[in-house]
């Protein structure tokens, strides 16, 4: 059986935000045994599954991003909507654009310090929309 339901998250600001209560809050039961596939439905924004008792690890993921992939560079030729928007595209791509996660006894299966992020690399966002499916 599939069930699946689109969610609109709040609006975020830059940077990254645990959002495993605002995935689980918004699926029904869940079945004993399966699967979440969790995809977001845009090109500047990402998920990640990492570390959600530390908050220094969101500081340590904006400081890493930022040398990885800076802003206001000249390598750019995607800048009609700003400086941070051709970065947020490409790392958007590498965080990733979908999440898959055991549901086993009725729970996501997860281990003890890990949290669902929403990366948000836009300095200024709107809403975003993810697409919840449950396999079971």
């Amino acid at each position: 059986m599939i069930q699946q339901k689109e969610i609109t998250l709040p609006s975020y600001s830059r940077g990254y935000h645990i959002i495993t209560s605002e995935i689980t809050k918004n699926l029904k039961e869940l079945p004993e045994n399966g699967l979440l596939h969790i995809f977001i439905k845009h090109t500047s924004a990402g998920l990640s599954i990492n570390e959600n008792a530390d908050p220094s690890v969101t500081i340590d993921f904006e400081t890493f991003m930022k040398q990885l992939v800076p802003e206001d560079s000249s390598l750019y030729t995607h800048t009609m909507e700003g400086t941070d928007d051709m970065p947020a595209h490409i790392k958007s791509s590498l965080f990733g654009f979908s999440l898959t996660i055991p549901i086993t006894n009725h729970k996501l299966n997860m281990g003890t310090w890990q949290g669902i992020y929403l990366c948000e690399f836009r300095n200024r966002s709107n809403n975003r929309k993810l697409v919840l499916t449950v396999y079971s």
